[in-house]
């Protein structure tokens, strides 16, 4: 049984999104102008396209292939399977690679950290080697993760065949949206941002310098990163990521025809997110009460609000919304961790905006036999005893 409590409607920027009743629809593709033709834009908190433009044609994505690289070593770093001090020891492949590089020689050795800003900063194909190598054993075998890793982010036109983008295989493609997808989850790791912001830095004690190939960390307001890239057949390929006052969006580029056209469309991209949306939290400003347990070894369960946290809309639209909250009253025992208890409807109007899930946020273990048997004796006791 449920009882529906209504909240009355009050002005908010936040609240916790979980399920949309209706997802935004990309503007339409001439709403923005830009030259490349492929493109996406995407808010990272919710991972709305608000833009997109021939986004899931199979396209060579050059060293933008790196976000995926870049990925899996933050993977591994935060996994513990190495650490920004590891020392990585250069192999004669890494050091065979040509193309963007930072020359290293068969037997040099530079810690995780090190080799990951030559990545992030110069594209440096004998480093994301190197890491590879590190990680997986093989490029080969990091290639695969590459791929799996690929399949559990939903990139359904993605397929690699190696971890710099330095080969114009025919087998190995993917689209601005997924590119799109891999960079969203590669900035939800914060420690990327201290190699993808570096615009000038220097290795081997300074003698080596590195320049950021991403033109907009030097002059675009947020730039948090991401990737450049270039071949004959990809043409100039541009992942750019910008943040602020809260709000991050992604810019994805593809098959530019000049370097400066792939900046100049990925600022358009940028500036329109930035001049046209906003975030607003589905969370309501008062804490859900406990919902009692019948028959269980806790009197009661925290329910919580489970999804993404946030909404993307307009400027402006996401104000005065109500939320109308369906709890039950009680549950049986057991509970278990994540156990639907209700839900939650956010409206701007008469306009369901979303379906908030709303969970128990812990187990409860129903009493056992014996338990409840002893329960009922003390008070039997206790009653005969009065």
């Amino acid at each position: 049984m449920f009882l529906m409590k209504k909240i009355l409607p009050f002005f908010l920027c936040a609240m916790l999104l979980t399920t949309p009743a209706r997802a935004m629809e990309p503007v339409p593709e001439d709403a923005i102008s830009i030259h490349a033709p492929y493109a996406v834009l995407m808010e990272k908190s919710t991972g709305t396209v608000i833009y997109e433009k021939a986004a899931h044609e199979h396209c060579p994505p050059a060293s933008v292939t790196k976000v995926m690289t870049m990925l899996l070593i933050v993977e591994a770093i935060e996994a513990g399977v190495l650490s920004l001090d590891t020392v990585v020891t250069a192999s004669e492949t890494a050091c065979s690679m040509g193309g963007s590089q930072i020359w290293l020689e068969p037997g040099e050795q530079m810690s995780v950290s090190e080799m990951l800003k030559c990545v992030t900063v110069v594209s440096a194909n004998d480093c994301a080697v190197a890491l590879a190598e590190q990680i997986a054993g093989s490029e080969e075998a990091f290639v695969q993760r590459m791929n799996q890793r690929a399949g559990e982010l939903g990139m359904k036109d993605t397929h690699f065949t190696n971890c710099t983008g330095l080969h114009d295989d025919d087998d190995h493609y993917t689209s601005a949206y997924d590119i799109a997808l891999m960079s969203r989850e590669l900035i939800r790791h914060d420690m990327i941002k201290e190699y993808t912001t570096i615009w000038m830095d220097s290795i081997r004690n300074g003698a080596f310098g590195l320049s950021n190939t991403n033109r907009l960390i030097f002059g675009y307001e947020g730039a948090t990163g991401l990737k450049t890239g270039f071949t004959s057949k990809a043409m100039y390929c541009l992942a750019a990521t910008a943040e602020r006052d809260g709000v991050e969006y992604i810019a994805v580029v593809l098959h530019g025809e000049t370097s400066d056209l792939r900046f100049d469309d990925a600022r358009t991209l940028l500036n329109y997110g930035f001049a046209n949306y906003s975030l607003a939290s589905l969370r309501p400003g008062e804490a859900l009460p406990p919902v009692p347990v019948t028959l269980g070894a806790a009197d009661s369960v925290q329910p919580i609000f489970v999804g993404d946290e946030y909404i993307l809309g307009q400027k402006g639209a996401l104000s005065g919304l109500t939320y109308d909250i369906e709890l039950a009253e009680s549950v049986p025992a057991p509970v278990t961790q994540g156990q639907s208890l209700g839900k939650m409807t956010v409206r701007s109007g008469d306009t369901v905006l979303a379906q908030v899930e709303i969970a128990a946020g812990g187990s409860v273990e129903r009493l056992s036999f014996q338990t409840v048997y002893g329960h009922l004796l003390g008070a039997l006791i206790g009653w005969k005893m009065d």
